[in-house]
Parts: C-alpha cells; sequence; structure tokens
C-alpha cells in the first residue's frame, strides 16, 4: 500500500503549530506544556507554561490539566523528538493536542520571552529564522 503524500502532509499539519501561532494564539485558548527535564525547565521554559515530563504525563495530565483543552507540547528543539513522545501520551489519554515544531529553540530565536530565575527575558529576534520585528 501506497502512502499518498498529500495526505500524509495534511495529517501531519493537523499535530503541528508553529510558534509564531503559539505566541499569537488567543490568551487562554492553549494550554502549553513544556514536557523537558527539570533542570531544563529551571534554565527558562515559556511563561504560564505548565511542567510535565513526558515520563509523567500519564500520571499527572488529569490532575493538572482539564479534560478537553487544547494542549500543546514543546521540547528542546528540531534535533530533539521529546515532544512527540509526548504529544503521543496527550493523544493516547484523548487530550485534542499538537506538537510546537522547533521547540523552545526557536521560540528563543524569535525573540519570545522566556521566564527565567531573574525573571521574564528576550533575546534579540534571529533574523534568520523569523520575520518577526524586535
Amino acid at each position: 500500500m501506497s502512502l499518498d503524500p498529500a495526505a500524509y502532509f495534511r495529517a501531519k499539519l493537523q499535530c503541528e503549530i508553529d510558534v509564531m501561532d503559539v505566541a499569537d494564539a488567543e490568551a487562554g485558548s492553549l494550554v502549553i506544556v513544556d514536557t523537558r527535564r527539570r533542570s531544563s525547565w529551571d534554565h527558562g521554559h515559556i511563561p504560564d507554561a505548565v511542567h510535565i515530563p513526558t515520563a509523567q504525563i500519564p500520571e499527572l495530565a488529569a490532575e493538572l490539566i482539564p479534560a478537553g483543552s487544547q494542549i500543546v507540547v514543546y521540547s528542546w528543539g528540531p534535533g530533539c523528538n521529546g515532544s512527540t513522545f509526548a504529544a503521543l501520551a496527550f493523544a493516547e489519554l484523548g487530550y485534542p493536542v499538537k506538537e510546537m515544531i522547533g521547540g523552545i529553540e526557536y521560540w528563543i530565536r524569535n525573540g519570545l520571552p522566556v521566564e527565567t530565575a531573574a525573571g521574564i527575558v528576550r533575546s534579540s529576534p534571529d533574523a534568520l529564522v523569523t520575520a518577526h520585528k524586535a
């Protein structure tokens, strides 16, 4: 059986969301979940994200996230498939979920806010990856 490329890419796009689409989403419309380890979370994360490491999703999801919430998961970046495993875990629990492509690496490279122990910080947007204005 041959896979129809158009069907594959249509399905893929239903399961992914771009960093800038997450940043531009209406407040409260998404539950953003950082799926990285505690040390990575402590280093910096998207403000208002929920921290649930991938391995803990089955035990913590129902406690921390209301059923039916539109979830967006992220991990480090394009060289990491941690958010793919996390998206699968949420999908298996019945949550509507999308994977934020580019992860926090591209969030930072787009000059978007990151929460650290020092407070909210922003990097200058990387002109090679964004049309976002500083």
